[in-house]
């Protein structure tokens, strides 16, 4: 009741005018209960392959998750799934390892994953190449803000699997390098946050030159009517799987920041260099905002990185590679990074502007308080 209340209240505050009800921004973290889920199933339990199930091992994975447990068996059964979970949930791996064990015992399968954005296809690409270690299973990744060319030359090479975004699929098809009647098991992943970036047309397009005979599986944290018809014409016979989380965290502890009147960045800056601030995620609302505080930043002596629509691809994945791996403990970003992205150990996410929307913020925050681990939420407010 709390959480229909809550979005019905940010709606209504959004809708009508351009405050959004701050009391939303403070709430305290709470304990999750992590007796609530007991796996039906261990990977040992899946028919898989051996080396599939050794690659699972090696990567750290023990046991499923929920969209895991509940998605892997029907995949492998060849239902079309339409499943509905948060980012963070394990739902790359619930697709990723039933469809590369189709393709391993069958090379006449072929799969297409499409996915909002160039981020979320580098993460699902590196978890698909650890899955295959020594499987001969190939990928390959079709995305903007890189070079088309040695994507169509991967794309002529021997391949299984293709991550791609809907734009550079659509580019590529036009072309005619990208033959989409050819790929028989197709993954809409966060389709809620393509209908939200305006990809609408180029998923229907995406969908029209698909075969008929196809294995079909839909991923969306939320299923608005606009979704639903899509789902009607892509899916046959679909399994349901919901298991969406809590829509914000209960580890993330949440609150404000009152500005005041004072320079915003002196105040990012007074956070940053307090105790426990080890790694954080700042997201603002423009690109121009957040290049120019990223510049601040450094000139400061901040180990800081930005990501934004104005870095090319290989300036966004550099960025975000040195905040994982702890190269700079700062990241500034736009809304283009707050979907999708699993990144651990995230301390603080800092809400430098506020967030347009309620999805906005939910996406935002849940970038810290993963793993069962506390969080901290910051929103800026004057």
């Amino acid at each position: 009741m709390y959480k229909k209340q809550f979005r019905s209240n940010w709606q209504r505050g959004t809708n009508k005018s351009k405050k959004i009800n701050r009391a939303f921004y403070i709430k305290k973290a709470e304990e999750r209960d992590e007796k609530t889920f007991i796996p039906k199933h261990n990977f040992s339990d899946f028919l898989i392959s051996n080396e599939l199930k050794q690659n699972i091992l090696e990567k750290g994975y023990t046991t499923p998750t929920p969209i895991q447990d509940e998605a892997i068996e029907p995949i492998l059964l060849g239902k079309d799934i339409i499943g509905l979970a948060n980012t963070g949930t394990g739902k790359t791996a619930a697709f990723l390892i039933p469809l590369i064990n189709k393709v391993l015992y069958n090379r006449s399968q072929k799969v297409l994953v499409v996915v909002p954005t160039r981020e979320l296809a580098v993460q699902i690409q590196e978890e698909f190449i650890a899955f295959t270690k020594n499987m001969n299973v190939y990928s390959v990744l079709c995305i903007g803000g890189v070079s088309i060319y040695k994507q169509i030359h991967n794309l002529r090479q021997n391949h299984d699997i293709v991550i791609a975004t809907p734009g550079r699929i659509k580019d590529l098809e036009k072309q005619g390098k990208l033959k989409l009647f050819k790929y028989n098991n197709i993954v809409l992943d966060e389709v809620d946050r393509m209908m939200d970036m305006g990809f609408i047309n180029d998923i229907k397009f995406i969908i029209s030159r698909l075969p008929q005979n196809r294995q079909s599986l839909f991923f969306s944290a939320t299923f608005p009517q606009s979704i639903g018809s899509i789902a009607r014409t892509f899916l046959k016979n679909p399994v349901t799987i919901s298991v969406k989380l809590q829509e914000i965290p209960l580890t993330v502890e949440q609150d404000v920041i009152r500005v005041n009147g004072r320079v915003r960045a002196d105040v990012l800056c007074e956070l940053l260099l307090r105790q426990g601030f080890d790694k954080v995620l700042v997201f603002g609302r423009t690109k121009w905002g957040m290049n120019k505080l990223s510049v601040i930043l450094d000139r400061r002596g901040f180990k800081v990185a930005a990501i934004h629509g104005n870095k090319n691809q290989a300036q966004r994945q550099r960025a975000l590679n040195q905040f994982k791996d702890g190269l700079v403990n700062v990241l500034i970003a736009t809304d283009v990074a707050s979907r999708g992205l699993d990144i651990d150990d995230v301390t603080h996410v800092i809400n430098y502007d506020e967030p347009a929307s309620y999805d906005d913020y939910i996406h935002r925050i849940g970038r810290t308080g993963r793993a069962n681990k506390t969080g901290i939420a910051l929103t800026f407010v004057d």
